[in-house]
Formats: C-alpha cells, sequence, structure tokens
C-alpha cells in the first residue's frame, strides 16, 4: 500500500485514485461513523453515487444506477452480516466492492480471488514452511490471509467469484461469519474480528464450474442483486465516463470517442442482450455471450488502441469491428448464426449504419 498517484502502475487503487475525493468527505463527514469506518455510512454512498458537496466540491459517481441499492450495501456492512454481490458477469460487482472497501476501510487490497483451485490455506491461513519445520507451530511461521489481517485490523476483506471456489472450501466462512472468530488449532488458539470487520463476496451465475452456496453460508449473507443498466442512457454513460477514466490511465493516443459510436455499440449489445430491437419490433436471437456493459467498454478501448496506434486517433467502424465480433461470437456455430442474422436484418436495414456495416463485411 505504499502506492501513491505519481507511481506510474497500470491501474491504482481506488483508495489512491480517488484519495482526494475521499479526504475532502472525511474533512467534511460530521454523521455518526461505525468504528474503524473512515466514512460515516450516508458519505459512503455520497461517494459512490456522486454528487456536489455542501462546499461545492464534486464528487465523481463510482456507480450509475440505484442509490437504494447502494444504501442497503452499506447499511448491511454497518451491521454484523457479510454482504453478497450478485448478478450476471459485467454489472460492475468487482467494482461496488472495491469502492466500498476503499471508502469504509481505506484498504480495499484485502482480496481473495476465487477459482476453482482456491484452497482452506487461502481463505484461512497457510504456514512458512522453513519456520514450520525449523521450530514448529509458531505466530512467526504462521502467513495470514487477507481474511485474517482484516479481522485483526477491523477492516473489509473481500472475495470475489465466491461461486467458483469448491463448496467444502466455501463452508470454512460459516464461523468466521457467525461467531466473528477464526480458530487456529495448531497454535491452541484464535483470531477474534476487530469492530468495523466484515466480508464482501461477489458472485454471478453465468460461469462454468459455479458451486451454489449451501444453505448456511448464504444465511450468513444480505444479498444484494446488481442488474445490468435500466436504460440505454444509464448504459452509455457508464460507458463513457469508464472509457475516459481507462484511456488516459492507460496513455490511450486516441481522442475520446464520438458519443454516436459509444450509443451504437451498447444499442447492439442491449439489443443482442435482450432478444429484441430497441423499438421491440423485430424478435432476435441472443448470442451465448453475456454482451455486459464491461465488454462494450473493452470494444471500445481496443478500438481506441487501434486508431490510436495504427490510425489518425479517431475512432472509426473498423477500429470497433473486430473487437465487437469477439465480443459477441464465443460459440463459432451458434454466435456466428445469430451474429449472421443481426448483420443482415438489423444493421444493415438501418440507413445511418452503413459504415458501421461496411466494417462488419469486410472483416467477414
Amino acid at each position: 500500500m505504499n502506492t501513491s498517484p505519481a507511481t506510474p502502475v497500470m491501474r491504482q487503487h481506488a483508495e489512491v485514485q480517488y484519495a482526494e475525493e475521499l479526504a475532502e468527505l472525511r474533512r467534511l463527514d460530521s454523521r455518526q461513523r461505525p468504528e474503524n469506518w473512515q466514512l460515516s455510512p450516508w458519505a459512503v454512498v455520497r461517494y459512490l453515487m456522486g454528487g456536489t458537496l455542501d462546499n461545492g466540491y464534486e464528487v465523481s459517481p463510482k456507480y450509475i444506477g440505484s442509490p437504494r441499492l447502494m444504501e442497503i450495501a452499506v447499511a448491511t456492512l454497518a451491521t454484523d452480516r457479510a454482504l453478497l454481490l450478485y448478478g450476471v458477469p459485467g454489472t460492475a460487482k468487482s467494482w461496488v466492492s472495491e469502492h466500498l472497501a476503499a471508502a469504509i476501510s481505506g484498504n480495499s487490497t484485502l482480496l481473495i480471488q476465487g477459482t476453482a483451485g482456491t484452497s482452506e490455506e487461502q481463505l484461512r491461513y497457510g504456514w512458512n514452511y522453513a519456520q514450520l519445520l525449523a521450530h514448529g507451530p509458531s505466530e512467526n511461521a504462521l502467513v495470514p490471509s487477507p481474511l485474517m489481517q482484516a479481522m485483526r485490523s477491523g477492516r473489509i476483506a473481500r472475495v470475489e467469484e465466491l461461486t467458483r471456489i469448491p463448496a467444502d472450501v466455501q463452508d470454512s466462512l460459516i464461523t468466521v461469519l457467525s461467531e466473528k472468530t477464526l480458530p487456529i488449532p495448531e497454535l491452541g488458539s484464535e483470531v477474534q474480528a476487530l469492530r468495523g470487520f466484515s466480508v464482501i463476496a461477489t458472485a454471478n451465475n453465468r460461469d462454468k464450474g459455479v458451486n451454489e452456496l449451501s444453505a448456511a453460508l448464504k444465511r450468513r449473507f444480505n444479498t444484494v442483486v446488481l442488474p445490468v443498466p435500466a436504460s440505454e442512457a444509464d448504459e452509455v454513460a457508464i460507458v463513457v465516463k469508464r472509457v475516459a477514466e481507462m484511456g488516459q490511465a492507460l496513455q490511450l493516443p486516441a481522442e475520446p470517442p464520438a458519443l454516436k459510436e459509444v450509443r451504437r455499440i451498447v444499442q447492439i449489445f442491449r439489443e443482442l442482450r435482450n432478444g429484441k430491437t430497441e423499438d421491440g419490433k423485430t424478435q432476435l436471437k441472443s448470442p451465448t455471450s453475456t454482451l455486459s456493459t464491461a465488454e462494450a467498454i473493452s470494444v471500445i478501448n481496443s478500438g481506441m488502441a487501434l486508431a490510436g496506434h495504427f490510425g489518425d486517433g479517431v475512432l472509426r467502424p473498423q477500429d470497433m469491428a473486430a473487437g465487437l465480433i469477439g465480443a459477441v461470437v464465443k460459440d463459432p456455430v451458434q454466435d456466428q448464426l445469430v451474429w449472421s442474422e443481426y448483420l443482415e436484418t438489423v444493421v444493415k436495414e438501418r440507413a445511418e449504419w452503413k459504415d458501421l456495416y461496411r466494417a462488419f463485411r469486410e472483416l467477414d
């Protein structure tokens, strides 16, 4: 956590990137704060949703959507319950998790990335085997997990993709979440969580290899479902904001994309995702891919890289075409049929999309 804003890393942690906003909110925040929280619950929601503070300072929105969902999430963390952010891929679960931890604990790095290979030791604690062999079980030989560190310091621990972790490993969280203690049988001791400790987990039901949570573990979480953006305008606003931020962070030598291009990408994603055109007149087949907002952002960033390094710096349809087809066509048989039908029945028929149609056909 020695990273400073001047350090040339590819991606700053939220508490570093938005340090000025967090400091300004702390300075003006006079509301009651739970113990070991950096901000009051009200200020945490204001940090997430953005807005103008009493002194005129502008806080940028981190989440574009329902404020009530963020209020429920923050209120959950102010109790003894853990928080599960649930939704389809690309609905900003990890993004919200990181910013919640940054605003509440001032540290979003106590992270466990869930995979099919995540072990119980990675959730609980491990051992320095050189120390263990030389001196036996001891505090010096213990290697604390991010979860144990969060318990000791009264901070937020994050568990990404909880449902990708094997079910028997998931259940090792039950004692921590219910008793707020982590037994260490080898030392005959335990770690008791300080006030302020909680867990934010994320999960989705679209990935292969999903392991359903046990009923006992589900009861330890309050679940907040993050939906896909409700309207095209919301989704366009999210894409524009994140593309601008990422383009600056990656130092892409291209102009910010024209709003027209962003709207077209978002409209294609929404129509294929919803199985119908925006006017509701034409029913469409949906591909196997999720076509999330995050993927729309990736398509445009890839296009900006092409335009900046191999073009004139202006994002054009031919810069976005390959990335968009790659996002849609995950299954080379089924998705290719869906895409071909959409291209010929929708894109081709829109007079204002002729340049986009030509770019796609050139790739074909």
